[in-house]
């Protein structure tokens, strides 16, 4: 098998219920190295219960989900699991009191237990990355909303996962700041990193991701490659949440 054919993550039979409410129905899929997905649906709809799930911010309620075929509950340590699957949130979640350099280090010295002039060679080449190299004294509220993002998402990448998670990361953003974020996040995956996107976006969805996954009302309604799904879409939930962009 080819390392761009390797799995890496395997989503098997996922529910997730809140008391009687269930929010994922049977949820199933699977990313490969380099695949870029985009989840996208109503709001409402389970999307970013999923990616939380993926990421164990939420126990699921039934079902497997397996990394590098291993199941990620049952026979991995949970922190070296977050340390390989990053996470990008929508209100960015820096920490405050530390400059944009720090925010960048901790994560790699306390997790990863690189050494500090490691952990800040790597806060730099990553916030040369994503274009906040010259802020790295700054704080967190002295940045436009755009700008905090791409700090989240260099923090991300100093991690140096395998698998990076964005949980709708342009809609807490101006939008005038939504594009300097795309942009950042459509170079990477030129570059081929594997990403799962929770977005709002459809021209992102539909012009960068290679596999899109459409949700309704917690169960996954159809899935494919963006040509198919934004182009020709079978299923009549998918029809019509993609009718108006379609007319764009």
């Amino acid at each position: 098998m080819s390392d761009n054919n390797r799995t890496i993550v395997e989503v098997q039979h996922l529910s997730k219920s809140f008391g009687p409410r269930e929010i994922l129905k049977d949820i199933n899929f699977t990313v490969k190295k380099g695949d870029v997905t985009t989840i996208i649906g109503p709001s409402g709809s389970g999307k970013s219960t999923l990616l939380r799930c993926l990421n164990l911010l939420e126990t699921p309620t039934s079902g497997d989900i397996l990394f590098h075929g291993q199941n990620i509950e049952k026979t991995m340590n949970i922190p070296a699991y977050r340390s390989k699957v990053g996470m990008v949130f929508q209100s960015f979640n820096l920490f405050s009191n530390m400059t944009v350099l720090q925010n960048c280090m901790v994560g790699q010295e306390k997790v990863l237990r690189r050494d500090k002039e490691t952990a800040r060679q790597k806060a730099m080449t990553y916030l040369q990355k994503v274009g906040m190299a010259e802020y790295i004294n700054a704080r967190p509220r002295q940045l436009s909303g755009g700008q905090q993002q791409r700090v989240a998402i260099a923090r991300a990448l100093a991690m140096e996962p395998e698998l990076l998670l964005f949980d709708e990361p342009t809609s807490a953003l101006d939008p005038e700041m939504v594009g300097e974020v795309l942009a950042v996040m459509q170079n990477l995956a030129a570059e081929g990193m594997t990403m799962i996107v929770v977005t709002h976006e459809m021209a992102f969805a539909r012009d960068v991701s290679n596999h899109v996954v459409f949700m309704a009302d917690g169960y996954i309604c159809e899935e494919g490659n963006p040509a198919d799904l934004f182009g020709n879409p079978q299923n009549e939930r998918t029809k019509d949440f993609l009718s108006r962009f379609r007319q764009n």
